[in-house]
């Protein structure tokens, strides 16, 4: 009997999986399949690197897309990583448990908001707050970097917290045996080991920055031109896709899914690198 349940859960286990990897390749396939043809009809070259997106004329340029997808991720990362790392050193480190208690649930909450709420909330706070520091429009790349870096937040602390933590306490007690304080000890000892953890989160962290859409769709400007500045107005991939296609037909639509092709290599294309850097790093 024992037997008999153990052969059924690894038969439910191989279910699931191959449910999933079934699903990404349906993915693949529609994307593909869809995509490319309308890549070839309008010109890998001026699809790729052409400067103007007008419809109406079939012209379909996606490189100012593209730019400002790597400007706001770029953006939300120098500011999202940094805060999201020290926070969860502060937190498996140096909070104290009555504080922990707060932080705590506040940071997990921040992951339960809607994307729509930040949206909002940038809309209504960091627009007319960048728009009276710098200038500008308040809707442009700096905006969307703020916003963006302030949702990885809950990402990078989880999963970095939890990979601090899982550092075994003998590495931690080794270096204050050495001579080292505290501090020095985290930081030297306890970080480095859990640099695999951390790094994934990272990982996650940039998946989220560029799937993102709805709140930068709020913020960012949505001008499908090649930004001057970071108080420049810019309009993502994502929003690209998301602004247009409800209305799109024909070969615009087709256009619209070969946008989305982009961005899936996009990702891979990060994804493999994340992988290879940290492969090299070991």
């Amino acid at each position: 009997m024992k037997q008999l349940k153990e052969n059924g859960m690894r038969l439910v286990f191989l279910l699931t999986a191959c449910v999933s990897i079934a699903s990404v390749a349906l993915i693949c396939v529609f994307l593909f399949a869809n995509g490319l043809p309308a890549i070839g009809k309008i010109g890998p070259a001026n699809f790729l690197l052409g400067t103007e997106w007008r419809p109406s004329n079939d012209i379909y340029g996606i490189w100012p897309m593209i730019v400002g997808s790597i400007y706001v991720t770029a953006g939300s990362l120098l500011i999202g990583v940094p805060i999201g790392i020290l926070t969860a050193i502060f937190l498996a480190r140096f909070c104290p448990k009555g504080l922990y208690k707060i932080i705590k649930p506040a940071v997990s909450l921040m992951a339960g908001i809607p994307s729509v709420v930040y949206g909002f909330f940038g809309l209504v706070v960091l627009v007319p707050l960048v728009r009276e520091l710098f200038g500008g429009r308040g809707m442009s790349i700096l905006t969307a970097s703020l916003l963006l870096g302030l949702m990885l937040l809950p990402t990078i602390i989880g999963v970095a917290e939890t990979s601090i933590r899982a550092v075994p306490e003998s590495y931690y007690e080794g270096a204050l045996a050495l001579g080292a304080t505290h501090e020095r000890s985290v930081f030297c000892a306890v970080v480095p080991a859990a640099k695999s953890g951390i790094f994934a989160g990272v990982v996650l962290g940039v998946g989220r920055a560029i799937g993102e859409t709805m709140a930068i769709k709020m913020v960012a400007g949505n001008q499908p031109v090649v930004p001057g500045s970071i108080l420049d107005g810019v309009r993502t991939l994502t929003a690209n896709i998301v602004i247009e296609m409800g209305y799109a037909a024909d070969l615009h639509r087709e256009a619209l899914i070969a946008t989305a092709v982009v961005l899936f290599v996009f990702i891979l294309i990060i994804n493999l690198s994340f992988s290879l850097l940290k492969r090299r790093s070991k």
